[in-house]
């Protein structure tokens, strides 16, 4: 097996280090994780608490609900990952304030140096840390979970998908939904007919050209449909109005 010379290096920062073990011992990334091509630690804030409940958290100034997690803490934390992953770590937050994590920014991460990312718990992270120590803050979606633990394995599936030889075939990742700003095409295997539903004869032709013709237009039809938002300050290629047009799939007006 072809392994990259230099794994990329991971770490987070968290209260639950075990439940990372779905990113490390399952699947695609599992399998990355025993081929070495990349590395995680976990680094727990509240192995670095004072007093004999560990504690992490304090109410917070200006009263409200919910506890706020201590930046000294996490800072300590921090400071052991760097040790770990590098310096040249880049540091994120996962919070509902981020910006929205996307199949781009995943590609843009597997580059970076290292990562390491900060997943908070309770009413949130102290911001005078995140001010001093966090170059980006990410979201996985606008609603709210009960950590950040979630929202940074998700994050990690997708970057370590980008690392070379994690899939099985090399153009998996290219292919996936989002990776050139549309939805995936429709998929189909056996059996050819399924409770009187068959696959569309353009995947038995054997024609290639014409498959991948079918496959793009199904594509720009399913994102037209379904993630309009996706074609904002875009238009359609002539091409691909013409593919949508040979496949009888562009609606009137549009």
């Amino acid at each position: 097996m072809d392994h990259q010379s230099d794994p990329l290096r991971l770490g987070v920062i968290t209260l639950f280090p075990e439940m990372f073990t779905a990113l490390t011992q399952w699947g695609v990334t599992g399998r990355a994780f025993q081929d070495g091509r990349c590395e995680l630690g976990l680094f727990n804030p509240r192995h670095h608490a004072t007093d004999r409940h560990g504690t992490v958290d304090d109410r917070p100034y200006g009263g409200g609900p919910g506890m706020v997690m201590k930046p000294g803490l996490l800072q300590a934390a921090l400071t052991e990952a760097k040790a770990t992953v590098g310096e040249a770590a880049l540091v994120i937050a996962m919070t509902p304030q981020g910006k929205v994590f996307s199949d781009a920014k995943a590609r843009e991460l597997a580059k970076a140096p290292g990562l390491i990312l900060v997943a908070g718990r309770y009413e949130g992270i102290d911001e005078r840390f995140i001010d001093a120590s966090v170059d980006e803050e990410l979201s996985v979606g606008d609603y709210v979970v009960s950590g950040g633990e979630l929202p940074a394995m998700v994050v990690l599936d997708a970057v370590i998908r980008q690392l070379p030889g994690v899939l099985g075939h090399a153009s998996s990742a290219v292919e996936d939904s989002f990776a050139d700003g549309l939805l995936d095409c429709p998929h189909y295997t056996r059996p050819e007919v399924y409770e009187g539903r068959s696959v569309p004869a353009v995947l038995l032709s054997g024609d290639h050209g014409a498959i991948a013709r079918w496959r793009r237009a199904q594509s720009l039809r399913r994102t037209i449909d379904r993630r309009p938002d996706l074609f904002e300050g875009r238009s359609l290629a002539p091409e691909d109005r013409q593919l949508l047009r040979e496949w009888h799939l562009l609606h009137s007006g549009e």
